[in-house]
């Protein structure tokens, strides 16, 4: 199959002196985003010659731990939510819903 269309996600780092992110922005024309602010993000990308995850984890100065909490436990039950999407493995999605309860138990977000 041809591709007929692209989209392109384009991410802004502003770095400080020290090349730490001061600022992080995101747009992406096709969902109507256009240069929101983010304090964090996790970008994977497979590179299915080598056989690995390529990744880039970067936050803001100013990101308060408790959101950095938030934010990893949201992307964990996401990433759960992807993996039955992907594998249709109910089993280890159950396993890992169940470490993302323990996960928000342990750090006391759910209320």
């Amino acid at each position: 199959m041809a591709v007929v269309h692209t989209s392109e996600i384009k991410l802004k780092v502003g770095l400080d002196e020290n090349r730490v992110p001061e600022e992080l922005s995101w747009s992406a024309q096709d969902g109507g985003i256009d240069n929101e602010e983010a304090k964090a993000m996790m970008l994977s990308v497979w590179d299915s010659k080598s056989q690995e995850s390529l990744k880039i984890d970067l936050w803001t100065k100013d990101m308060p731990v408790d959101e950095m909490k938030v934010f990893f436990h949201q992307t964990l039950v996401t990433m759960s939510d992807t993996f039955m999407r992907a594998t249709q493995d109910e089993k280890m999605t159950a396993t890992m819903k169940d470490f993302c309860d323990y996960f928000a138990e342990k750090l006391e977000l759910k209320k």
